[in-house]
């Protein structure tokens, strides 16, 4: 087995041309390497097709909504205004009470 197929394991993020994927699946019996884009779309390569892919790692995307197809609404969360306190605004109305 080559050495660049032991360093491959899901959870790793590459990209190609600026789009990043991750690798969910490495099967050695069949020679494949299964991806999944941020989108969610999955695309298979076998291991001569990944070779030309020439992708490069890259850190996993700070947004983890994409390929969850989940909005800011959904999550309670408005992107806009995450995290900006307004002036009159308290640090500690951030925190939940319980």
């Amino acid at each position: 087995m080559a050495d660049w197929i032991q360093g491959l394991a899901p959870g790793q993020w590459y990209e190609q041309h600026g789009a990043p994927f991750e690798i969910v699946g490495v099967d050695t019996a069949n020679e494949s390497v299964l991806i999944q884009h941020f989108d969610g779309s999955l695309e298979e390569y076998d291991f001569d097709a990944w070779m030309e892919l020439r992708a490069v790692r890259c850190a996993p995307p700070e947004d983890w909504s994409g390929a969850l197809d989940v909005t800011g609404d959904d999550y309670g969360v408005d992107r806009d205004s995450a995290g900006k306190l307004s002036r009159w605004d308290s640090p500690l109305d951030q925190f939940d009470y319980y």
